[in-house]
């Protein structure tokens, strides 16, 4: 017996140091999780339960790439944020057991049809043709907790052509890391080579071809994208 149709490759990321590859399954987002953002995106930041948001494998690309501008849209935004990539399975977890399901960490670019994306929130229907299309999470190879520890607090910014466009600290959080695996586990069962994208500081903006974006983030790792 097999497949009807040509199996398509699992997408993946480096694994920092190492020659292996960590294998990504789904990527879930989690929306205006930094309250400077929140307020730049006009809501506000008080404290109400984490919202997620969907993109598919394929979504992904693994650095060294280039980031094609999509179609489509005339307005595509960076968003920059610390990724957990979960390495363990697993509903309903408690904050406290929630780091023992993260394999490790990567930084990542939550690229938007801000556009799309908007006139979506008018017409009360679905993100996805703003956030879920192709390539549209670049991300750095995946530093494991075992090296790295867990992160909860040191410099995340991006610069868009050399200059300084986002920059905040990872303890401005306002669900960390841990609230936010037990949250979601409430709502999808968890499955290793999930990633978790964490959230964008404010100073979100349009890119154009041939711009160079440049994230870094404190001891987990760093990311170069050309736009073209």
């Amino acid at each position: 017996m097999g497949y009807v149709i040509t199996l398509q490759p699992v997408p993946t990321l480096p694994v920092s140091g190492t020659a292996d590859l960590f294998p990504v399954n789904r990527i879930f987002c989690v929306g205006r999780n930094y309250a400077d953002h929140a307020r730049e995106m006009g809501h506000d930041p008080e404290r109400e339960p984490p919202f997620f948001f969907l993109k598919p494998g394929q979504a992904l690309l693994p650095e060294g790439r280039d980031f094609p501008y999509p179609s489509a849209s005339h307005d595509v935004h960076y968003e920059f944020e610390l990724v957990a990539a979960i390495g363990r399975g697993g509903t309903d977890i408690r904050v406290e057991d929630a780091l023992n399901y993260i394999y490790g960490y990567a930084v990542g670019l939550d690229m938007t049809r801000r556009d799309l994306q908007l006139q979506a929130q008018k017409m009360a229907r679905p993100w996805d043709a703003g956030k879920a299309f192709d390539l549209s999470a670049p991300c750095s190879a995946v530093a494991a907790a075992s090296k790295i520890g867990h992160p909860k607090k040191g410099p995340i910014w991006l610069e868009r052509n050399g200059k300084r466009v986002q920059s905040s600290d990872l303890s401005t959080l306002i669900w960390n890391v841990p609230e936010i695996i037990a949250q979601l586990s409430k709502l999808f069962s968890l499955t290793p080579g999930d990633l978790v994208f964490t959230g964008t500081p404010a100073g979100v903006g349009p890119v154009q071809r041939g711009d160079i974006l440049h994230g870094f983030i404190e001891g987990v790792g760093e990311l170069t994208v050309r736009v073209v």
